[in-house]
C-alpha cells in the first residue's frame, strides 16, 4: 500500500516536470522564432549559441517560476487577476534577461516588442489548454455515455 502512495506521488512529480519541459521548449522555440526574425530583418542570417542558450535556461527557470509560484497561469481553468500577474511578472523577467544578455542588441523597442509578443503567445497557450481540456471533456463524457449504455445493456440482459 506504502509503495502505490510513493508511486502516485512519484507519477504527480514527473507529469509536472514534463510540463515544465514542454513549456520551456515550446516558449524557447517561440523566443528563437522571434529572435531570428529579429536577426534577418537586420540583414544577419546566423544566431549566437550564447544568446540560445541564455533563453532555454532562462525559458527552464521561468518554467519552474510558473509551475510552482505563478499558479500555472497557462494552463489555468479561467483568467483572473493572479494569472494576469504571473504573466506580466515572466514577461519582465524575459525582458530584463534579453537586455542584461543583450540579445537584440540593446535595442528597447524590440524588447518591447518582445515582451507584447510573449504575453501574446501565454495568451494563445491559455487558450490550447482550455480548448484541450474542453475536448477531453468531451471525450470522457462520451466514454462515460457508452460505458453506460453498455452497462444498462449487460444488467438488462441479466435480469
Amino acid at each position: 500500500m506504502k509503495s502505490d502512495k510513493k508511486l502516485s506521488l512519484w507519477e504527480r512529480y514527473l507529469t509536472t516536470e514534463i510540463g515544465i519541459e514542454f513549456k520551456a521548449c515550446l516558449y524557447f522555440f517561440a523566443i528563437l522564432f522571434f529572435y531570428c526574425m529579429y536577426r534577418m530583418i537586420c540583414g544577419v542570417f546566423n544566431a549566437s549559441i550564447l544568446h540560445m542558450a541564455e533563453m532555454i535556461f532562462t525559458c527552464y527557470i521561468i518554467g519552474y517560476l510558473q509551475v510552482y509560484l505563478f499558479w500555472n497561469f497557462d494552463e489555468a481553468e479561467t483568467l483572473g487577476v493572479k494569472e494576469i500577474a504571473g504573466m506580466v511578472i515572466c514577461t519582465f523577467i524575459y525582458g530584463l534577461i534579453s537586455r542584461l544578455c543583450n540579445w537584440f542588441d540593446g535595442k528597447l523597442t524590440v524588447t518591447f516588442i518582445l515582451a507584447a509578443y510573449i504575453l501574446i503567445t501565454y495568451l494563445c497557450v491559455f487558450l490550447i489548454y482550455k480548448t484541450k481540456r474542453s475536448i477531453g471533456d468531451k471525450k470522457l463524457n462520451e466514454e462515460l455515455r457508452l460505458f453506460q449504455a453498455e452497462h444498462k445493456k449487460v444488467k438488462d440482459s441479466g435480469k
